[in-house]
């Protein structure tokens, strides 16, 4: 798998772990991450349609991948193909994100 970031979530998709490449492919720091959800890095470039489609995909329980501008902690933007996947004991009990940023 080709990726630069790992985000790691509980259920509730609160971010509990993160690599060095989320920090330098985002500019935020891994204690800034650190309990917040992934959505800091949305922005008024990310489209609403993108983000009701990971909403329901979380919903579903099931791995899938997307296409997403997310915004750097110095503003400017970049596209990022996130490959999410939950992960499972009984029921879902946290999620792990590999990203990439794409042109």
């Amino acid at each position: 798998m080709d990726y630069e970031a790992i985000i790691v979530t509980d259920k509730d998709q609160k971010i509990i772990w993160v690599n060095d490449g989320f920090s330098e492919m985002t500019g935020y720091s891994t204690q800034f991450a650190i309990n917040k959800t992934p959505r800091f890095l949305q922005g008024n470039q990310t489209k609403e349609a993108t983000k009701n489609r990971i909403r329901f995909n979380i919903k579903q329980h099931k791995p899938f991948s997307e296409v997403i501008v997310n915004h750097r902690k110095d503003g400017t933007t970049y596209k990022c193909k996130v490959n999410i996947i939950p992960l499972y004991h009984n029921q879902t009990t946290h999620y792990i994100a590999f990203e990439k940023q794409i042109a």
